[in-house]
């Protein structure tokens, strides 16, 4: 591929908001170009910063829009550091308080329950898979205790000051539903 090439691409993806990569024929997978890395650096170097939940949408496979667990109004941040760590933060908003003010001790079995269920939260290491367009995140630490050790993979679309991340279609209240978060960057 002539240089000319490469950088009318690299204008394309700046101006979409997207790095594209592509394998060239005669290339070897082992050994990918300088390019090839540079491009990789800059699209992980895009997730890195705190982001705040702007919409959460779900749908059913045949299209129907359905309510988010957590309701379209649900608050949250991610945040992506260069080293490869992420941790993110969702819940319902106005979630009831606790009858008492002990962290440790307090809460009684009822709302204990609604807050669990009115929150999500993982933190883990992270990679990019730019040339398929998903990041995993590899869980260590999360409120959903069968999440430990596992790979959370999301696929990503960037857009401006916008991150989208889908997860593969999963099960929901019984059926098979997809999802698109969509994470403004905070400044």
């Amino acid at each position: 591929m002539s240089l000319k090439i490469i950088k009318y691409l690299a204008i394309i993806a700046i101006l979409l908001g997207l790095l594209l990569v592509s394998n060239y024929p005669g290339r070897s997978q082992q050994e990918p170009s300088q390019t090839t890395q540079k491009s990789s650096q800059k699209v992980k170097d895009q997730f890195v910063g705190t982001w705040k939940l702007v919409s959460w949408e779900m749908q059913r496979s045949n299209g129907e829009k359905i309510e988010p667990p957590f309701g379209r109004d649900a608050i949250g941040w991610i945040m992506y550091d260069a080293n490869g760590h992420m941790c993110v933060q969702i819940m319902r908003p106005n979630r009831t308080k606790f009858s008492s003010d002990n962290l440790l001790e307090g809460g009684t079995p009822e709302e204990k329950k609604a807050a669990y269920e009115g929150y999500i939260a993982y933190c883990s290491t992270y990679t990019v898979n730019e040339k398929e367009g998903f990041v995993i995140h590899h869980i260590e630490l999360s409120l959903f205790p069968n999440w430990l050790g596992m790979d959370q993979k999301r696929f990503f679309e960037f857009s401006g000051d916008r991150l989208a991340l889908r997860p593969p279609p999963f099960m929901y209240a019984g059926e098979q539903v997809t999802a698109r978060l969509t994470w403004e960057r905070l400044k």
